[in-house]
């Protein structure tokens, strides 16, 4: 899928790292940053989530809800919540239905072999459920200044 700014965010069903469901319905009437990353407890992914994680007062006040999404399971979730102390709900992806429907589920290139993955992207979704910003050159260290920019 190509979404694209003033898009209609696609509405999604998935679970939570505690199994409960969620869906972007849920969360009408706020913002929403919608952020999705390839995995839990590596570099680059614990540096994205620390940037929200230590901006999350921020990113509250300025009325966003941080949802992240990855094709990782419930378990491993809470285990990257509990080592990182993320205060905001990641999303278990594992069959990717919501990368597919987000156009973030891609086929990646690494040391010349071809595989599908996720593609860094962060969707910002508006009270109406409207994308109003789609970041595809995510800087991990920084991403929540790049939100809040």
């Amino acid at each position: 899928m190509n979404l694209k700014t003033g898009d209609q965010a696609p509405e999604f069903v998935g679970k939570d790292q505690a199994g409960n469901s969620v869906q972007l319905s849920d969360y009408r009437g706020k913002k929403v940053v919608l952020y999705f990353y390839p995995k839990d407890n590596t570099e680059a992914c614990t540096k994205q989530a620390c940037s929200l994680r230590d901006n999350h007062s921020a990113l509250q006040q300025a009325g966003y809800v941080v949802l992240g999404v990855s094709t990782d399971d419930e378990k491993s979730h809470q285990k990257f919540i509990e080592k990182q102390n993320l205060p905001f709900t990641l999303l278990a992806d594992t069959d990717h239905s919501i990368h597919d429907l987000y156009g973030t589920w891609q086929e990646k290139t690494m040391y010349g072999k071809k595989y599908m993955g996720t593609v860094r992207t962060t969707f910002l979704i508006d009270e109406n459920g409207k994308i109003s910003d789609i970041i595809t050159k995510v800087k991990t260290a920084e991403h929540a200044a790049q939100i809040l920019s």
